[in-house]
């Protein structure tokens, strides 16, 4: 099982060398991946009340994230490098397809796109999209990017783009770049049945944001179901659960670990934020201990 580590980038900094250590200590530790958060803006609490309580405002640090892996892709060699999760509807899809085709080419083959629809309708206004249809569009954005990804020119007429004749150059290393979706919130953590049946029928993985429970289980089966009327393999749809580590023992850092294993799940995100951690060594330290513990 792989086991990645979310990027602490609202709680290590801006300084390029604190981001620079923490990706090199994550990969010397045998962390197979950084999962890296996307926000183009925050919202001010005092004037957007959706947002007082979050981690994600005006205030957090949070680095662009193709700039940051493109930055990552330099001071790594052999770790993964995943979007977690990068708001799609809310970029221009050509744009998007772009930008994670450089990245690609500039790791070697290493980016993973994760991707969601976003929670947070002031960000949307600000990009100049539409916040209502989001989850429609995605799925067409989708379908564009790995047509941009696989092929030298591209003629697409959509309900929402159309590209005439026209194509990406570098084409990224990856011919598609594995697309996994994050379906579910940490206030709503269970997906509806129509965004299953999205996963099911056009992700390649699904990062989901609950625990590996019964609820999380049924959820689980419930998919796997759905991703047999799509006329898929069972494979073809891989599964990365998260193990929030802070406030918990090492012990239940392994039973999770456990519970995701016995669901399926090809990897987990192991997470250190929100656990009063204040400094880039002291993430390296919860993560180092994370390793020791389960080996």
């Amino acid at each position: 099982m792989q086991i990645g580590a979310i990027f602490p980038q609202t709680e290590i900094g801006s300084d390029p060398g604190a981001i620079r250590d923490y990706a090199q200590a994550a990969e010397d530790l045998g962390y197979s991946h950084l999962f890296i958060a996307d926000h183009v803006l925050g919202a001010d609490p005092k004037h957007h009340q959706h947002v007082v309580g979050s981690p994600y405002t005006h205030e957090s640090v949070m680095h662009e994230s193709f700039a940051l892996m493109g930055y990552l892709a330099a001071v790594t060699k052999t770790m993964g490098l995943c979007t977690g999760i990068l708001i799609l509807p809310q970029r221009q899809t050509v744009l998007v397809a772009k930008q994670a085709a450089e990245v690609d080419v500039l790791s070697g083959g290493r980016l993973r796109l994760g991707i969601g629809i976003g929670w947070n309708h002031v960000e949307y206004e600000a990009l100049g999209q539409n916040f209502h249809d989001r989850g429609k569009r995605s799925e067409e954005q989708i379908a564009l990017l790995r047509a941009l990804w696989t092929n030298e020119a591209v003629n697409f007429e959509g309900r929402w783009h159309r590209v005439t004749h026209a194509g990406l150059n570098p084409l990224p290393v990856q011919r598609p770049i594995p697309v996994w979706l994050g379906a579910g919130s940490s206030s709503n953590p269970l997906p509806s049945e129509p965004v299953l049946r999205r996963l099911a029928r056009i992700s390649d993985g699904w990062f989901p944001n609950f625990a590996p429970d019964a609820a999380g289980k049924k959820a689980v089966n419930t998919l796997r179901k759905y991703i047999r009327e799509a006329g898929r393999k069972r494979n073809q749809v891989g599964i990365e659960g998260r193990i929030r580590i802070a406030g918990k023992q090492p012990e239940e850092w392994l039973d999770e670990l456990k519970a995701w294993e016995s669901l399926g799940a090809v990897g987990v995100t192991v997470e250190a934020r929100r656990g009063g951690l204040q400094s880039v060594d002291q993430h390296i330290d919860a993560i180092r201990r994370f390793k020791e513990v389960v080996g």
